[in-house]
């Protein structure tokens, strides 16, 4: 099963009986946001976000482009606050009309290691869609710790740890989260779990999403892809139903397309590791025959700045 934070009942949230372990709570300008204005929930609507890289403290400016190898110059860094960004982020997705039914976080929700504190701000941050009334799902990214997100969320059975994978049906494609872990690595228990959840929807089309980039990065920083990417990519070649491939942990928004398979590099909602970069995240319109993805960068000056692109649904599937 995936990680997946339903919507929080506004009354039952300011009674306690909606927060979260340790006590999380939700700003009052917040909620006064989400009271306003009502606002219907759209199930063809999906907020995209990625590497959010929280950290346990709100302040934190971290200059992203700094690494080794990079081409900035060490007195010409851009920094990020990550917290500001997803909080802009958020404020963001709730504004929408309608608003998205679903919000994924593709992976590296955490700074560092995926500590426990990271992630009580990661969930406090995000608290505001959910009293807004939109599911959030959240994949595995390299920065991640399974076992101290699980300590976290008391809801979750036993059965449900493990690897976080499943697929969320909706009226116009399948979307389906993958667990390529902190190392990259689907492994054949979970591409044989792919194929068949696959074969079972060959008359819908498939949208994936996973944290690791499939293939070799071809971006500004060189990064580790995934280790199985060429065994990913040959599963979804295969079956043309599966329409996109959608992956963060490169910090860039990238659009490739490999046969009939697009690969969205979604761009990191904290930082980024080229100069001038964009960062924010992506919201993605479902319709019968198109999936319509358009960049909402932080910065709303940015030339990348509402660039739209456009995935087919429509040719022949399997039957």
């Amino acid at each position: 099963m995936p990680i997946t934070l339903r919507p929080i009942d506004r009354r039952q949230f300011l009674k306690g009986s909606g927060a979260l372990a340790g006590g999380q709570m939700i700003s009052l300008n917040a909620l006064a946001r989400t009271e306003n204005e009502p606002r219907a929930l759209d199930p063809n609507r999906v907020a995209l976000l990625a590497d959010t890289h929280i950290s346990a403290d709100p302040e934190f400016i971290y200059p992203g482009t700094k690494w080794p190898g990079s081409p900035v110059k060490d007195s010409d860094h851009e920094t990020v606050n990550m917290a500001d960004c997803l909080t802009q982020t958020a404020n963001e997705v709730i504004a929408l009309h309608p608003r998205p039914a679903h919000v994924i976080v593709n992976g590296d929700c955490a700074f560092s290691k995926g500590l426990e504190t990271e992630y009580h701000e990661f969930f406090k941050l995000i608290e505001p869609m959910r009293v807004a009334g939109i599911t959030v799902h959240v994949t595995v990214g390299n920065h991640d710790n399974r076992e101290n997100i699980w300590k976290l969320l008391p809801f979750l059975k036993k059965e449900q740890m493990g690897i976080q994978a499943d697929v969320i049906e909706l009226p116009h494609a399948n979307l389906v989260l993958l667990d390529s872990g902190r190392r990259g690595i689907l492994g054949d228990r979970q591409l044989t779990w792919l194929a068949k959840q696959l074969d079972q929807r060959d008359k819908v089309p498939a949208l994936i999403f996973g944290h690791f980039n499939p293939y070799p990065n071809r971006g500004v920083r060189p990064i580790q892809g995934m280790r199985d990417g060429p065994s990913l990519l040959k599963l979804l070649g295969e079956r043309p139903h599966a329409k996109a491939y959608f992956y963060g942990h490169t910090h860039e928004w990238q659009h490739d397309l490999k046969g009939q398979l697009h690969l969205i590099n979604q761009p990191a909602v904290s930082y980024y590791f080229g100069k001038g970069h964009a960062n924010g995240w992506i919201d993605m319109s479902l319709t019968e025959t198109t999936a319509t993805i358009q960049l909402h960068c932080i910065n709303a000056d940015h030339t990348q700045n509402g660039d739209r692109r456009q995935i087919s649904l429509e040719e022949k599937l399997i039957h």
